[in-house]
């Protein structure tokens, strides 16, 4: 049996050496990533069919404690994948800042975060933390069919999210684009929160007075958007970034799910203040007045 320093040596030559082999990175190649896409919405789009023709509306299927871990798991996965990349971005800037005196691109470690060199590579500790952050992306999948049994809900926003979150992952990795370090490290820390939250409500303890969880998404949209000029102002001043192509399909993406989520965002708000005026109004005839508006209170769900 190895002991503690001899386990920590061999888990950091695996990082180091990282991708050890094509063939031993599970699902990093783009027919498994196109079907893994098209196997997610076919069978989102089947269940949910399937249970509108063989249920009634209102009824659920119970799932017991099954999404409150899954929840747990994502939420302790994010937390490790957060720690992980962390200390291995910090090692990776002082094993590599003597390079950076050749370029002209970067010369801070947060000028790193956003912008690698030209000519980086997907190998080493950083990007067998990407690696495990696309994985991970695999299991953020489930909640979609933990909304279908439970509230048979599918929407083609929840649907384009996921699957183009899966895709970006993916890109981040396949051409080494800049940027994915700080945007894991936000990603997964917005994860952590959010996904530990609803564990917290799953669990029957009480939830925010507030939508928490679209809350935090906003934020994390805004820190994205800030970035990404960021990112733009190093590649065109300072001699250029790695992954741009891929930077710029994925800057596309973003702002298509920047938009859907801003329309749901608006239509959101619109909701509970068509519920608070119609209370506000005529409590007496409110449950007429909310049908004619199509919502009511126990509709609108904080997260």
């Amino acid at each position: 049996m190895m002991s503690k320093p001899e386990i920590l040596v061999v888990g950091a030559s695996v990082h180091s050496q990282f991708p050890l082999s094509q063939t031993q990175s599970f699902g990093s190649t783009w027919s498994f990533l196109f079907a893994a896409i098209a196997v997610y919405v076919v069978a989102s789009i089947t269940l949910h069919s399937f249970l509108s023709l063989v249920l009634s509306e209102r009824r659920r299927v119970l799932l017991g404690p099954i999404p409150a871990i899954h929840s747990l798991c994502v939420s302790l996965i994010s937390a490790v994948i957060f720690v992980g990349i962390l200390y291995s971005a910090a090692a990776e800037i002082r094993d590599t800042r003597w390079f950076w005196r050749r370029t002209k691109t970067i010369s801070t470690p947060f000028q790193w975060f956003l912008c690698f060199p030209l000519g980086t590579r997907p190998s080493g500790r950083v990007f067998f933390w990407s690696y495990v952050f696309y994985l991970c992306r695999f299991l953020h999948l489930f909640r979609t069919f933990f909304t279908i049994l439970r509230h048979r809900k599918l929407t083609f926003f929840h649907l384009f999210n996921q699957s183009i979150l899966l895709w970006m992952s993916f890109l981040w990795l396949e051409f080494s684009q800049s940027f994915q370090v700080l945007a894991i490290l936000l990603a997964t820390l917005l994860y952590s929160i959010v996904y530990g939250y609803r564990f917290w409500t799953a669990i029957g303890l009480p939830s925010a007075c507030f939508p928490f969880v679209v809350n935090c998404q906003v934020v994390l949209l805004g820190c994205n958007l800030i970035c990404h000029f960021g990112v733009l102002f190093l590649h065109f001043l300072k001699g250029g970034c790695n992954g741009m192509g891929a930077w710029g399909f994925n800057s596309v993406l973003n702002g298509v799910i920047l938009c859907l989520f801003l329309n749901f965002y608006v239509k959101m708000h619109s909701r509970k203040k068509n519920v608070e005026d119609i209370d506000e109004h005529d409590d007496s005839s409110s449950s007429s007045s909310t049908h004619s508006y199509g919502y009511s209170k126990s509709e609108i769900k904080y997260e």
